[in-house]
């Protein structure tokens, strides 16, 4: 009698082999179930669904809608250059529909405008927080009709003025400026 000895590297390869080739048999038999059997028939009804939205177009006739204010125009920040009766060199900022409101708003408080540059919208730190302390002089405005109301801080040689205008054009805006004396 003969004692044969199978090596484990070979018994490895056979076991290896025999998985492989079920999985294999075993995936081709569902793959010819699936491709191979017969479809499903289809019902040839076609069904569309109906909108469930419904516009109203009447509305555009009640008076309701008639009597719709138009929303006002915002207000842009001007950067302004400017000199004022005295001589003065003034520089500051102003909020007005239109750079033309904001050079008449301008001129009727007796500045002759040098510059007027649109201001940029945002911050120039993002990551700085929104609501900070800062300790600046308390400046009181309130808001007029045709005429200017000024509040003036000064502190050495500069003075800051706010002053809140109305344009015979209907429109209204803010005034800040700083003053520096030579």
């Amino acid at each position: 009698m003969a004692v044969v000895f199978i090596s484990p590297k070979k018994r490895q390869r056979t076991f290896f082999v025999v998985i492989t080739l079920g999985f294999l048999i075993l995936l081709a038999s569902i793959s010819l179930g699936v491709f191979l059997s017969k479809p499903k028939e289809v019902s040839s009804v076609v069904v569309f669904n109906k909108s469930k939205i419904n516009i109203d177009m009447s509305i555009f006739d009640s008076e309701k809608f008639k009597n719709l204010k138009a929303v006002p125009e915002m207000l842009s920040q001007y950067n302004y250059k400017a000199v004022s009766k005295n001589g003065k060199v003034e520089n500051g900022f102003i909020s007005a529909i239109s750079e033309a409101d904001a050079t008449k708003a301008l001129n009727g408080l007796g500045l002759s405008v040098n510059s007027l540059q649109k201001s940029e919208i945002g911050r120039e730190n993002p990551f700085s927080p929104y609501y900070q302390v800062v300790a600046a002089p308390v400046v009181i405005t309130t808001p007029v009709s045709t005429t200017a109301t000024t509040t003036t801080t000064t502190s050495s040689a500069t003075s800051t003025t706010t002053t809140n205008t109305s344009t015979p054009s209907g429109g209204s805006g803010t005034l800040s400026t700083t003053t520096t004396t030579p």
